[in-house]
């Protein structure tokens, strides 16, 4: 019987295009050498899944703003520091005054704030599922210690609609490797109507190099089936219901809302907003869509929806580096030109 590594490796079918949406699994298929073990008719692109990428500009010019008013400071993961905005990121901003700390985890500002009373500590809350859970943890413990000198700047998504719109927009995608993180909060459960909808298979999975192996083999085995279904390859940690507490405490502190994606505009719906009665936590996240490249011939928005491969970019590997990072894909260790540069992936 041949096993699902040799499988993959002489498969000689119907050739066909795997998307991971999940940045983490992005990085693990680049550092773990997948791509080498698969056959020439398993393509595998990655997707709208690493939360920095699909941030647009327009958000990060405001994150500058803040970082230059006085007695404010952005605090943010490390990634967010060397975006591109419009003209600037915010280390580039260090020289006009931009005041900004690197943090480990949202739950850091409980003691920035405790200790620095007369600074407003505005955090830079971008992401999925998974970190919205951890931002109403953070919420929270600001209300039950009553500090008020936390605000949230936010741009968070959610994956549903996202992974609807790479189906409606002909991208010639036939299957996804689901992310396994989000699923932890949401559920496998979330992706069975899209699976449906559009006859097209999802396998939850995990991050290391066997379990994405795995998964993979499901998947090619569910498209040639023509099976529109989900599996949860992940069964150690993902549920077909998610974690019910952390939803609970999600829907406490935020409703869903329009967002603004990089590369596909406007995806009604697919994001979530503080609600009216905790506004005075929201640092003015409001209508931030505009998405205005630093540099115009940066191809970022067509790799994270899968039109392009990273090397296809006339910047990638030269003037784009994860030193000179041009566009947000190069600067984030999850996202799509930072791991073909990192791994020599071509």
């Amino acid at each position: 019987m041949t096993d699902y590594r040799t499988f993959l490796g002489e498969y000689d079918g119907k050739p066909m295009r795997i998307m991971e949406v999940c940045g983490t699994h992005t990085a693990a298929i680049s550092h773990c050498g997948i791509p080498s073990l698969l056959s020439p008719k398993i393509e595998l692109i990655s997707g709208p899944g690493c939360p920095v990428c699909v941030t647009v500009t327009e958000y990060i010019d405001r994150l500058v703003a803040l970082s230059l008013e006085s007695n404010t400071v952005v605090a943010t993961f490390g990634d967010m520091i060397r975006v591109p905005g419009t003209s600037k990121s915010l280390q580039d901003a260090r020289a006009d005054g931009a005041k900004f700390r690197m943090v480990y985890s949202p739950l850091d500002l409980i003691k920035l704030a405790r200790e620095e009373t007369d600074k407003t500590f505005v955090f830079a809350a971008v992401g999925f599922e998974t970190t919205i859970a951890v931002y109403a943890s953070l919420l929270d413990e600001l209300i039950a210690q009553g500090i008020r000198n936390v605000k949230l700047l936010t741009s968070l998504k959610t994956m549903p609609l996202v992974i609807d719109w790479v189906c409606r927009s002909k991208s010639g995608i036939d299957g996804f490797l689901a992310p396994g993180h989000v699923s932890v909060i949401t559920g496998s459960d979330l992706f069975a109507p899209i699976a449906k909808e559009h006859t097209i298979p999802f396998a939850v999975a995990g991050f290391e190099g066997e379990q994405i192996l795995v998964a993979l083999y499901a998947l090619v085995k569910l498209i040639n089936a023509h099976e529109g279904r989900v599996m949860n390859m992940y069964p150690s940690v993902v549920t077909a219901e998610g974690n019910k507490t952390a939803q609970k405490l999600i829907a406490k502190y935020f409703e869903s809302s329009d967002a603004a994606w990089r590369g596909m505009g406007v995806i009604p719906r697919s994001g979530m907003k503080l609600r009216a009665e905790y506004e005075a936590y929201d640092a003015g996240s409001e209508n931030l869509y505009s998405d205005r490249g630093h540099n115009a011939q940066c191809r970022c928005a067509k790799v994270i929806t899968g039109a392009e491969k990273p090397s296809a970019c006339p910047l990638f590997g030269s003037v784009c580096t994860p030193q000179t990072p041009q566009g947000a894909c190069m600067v984030s260790s999850e996202g799509s030109c930072h791991s073909y540069f990192a791994n020599r992936r071509r």
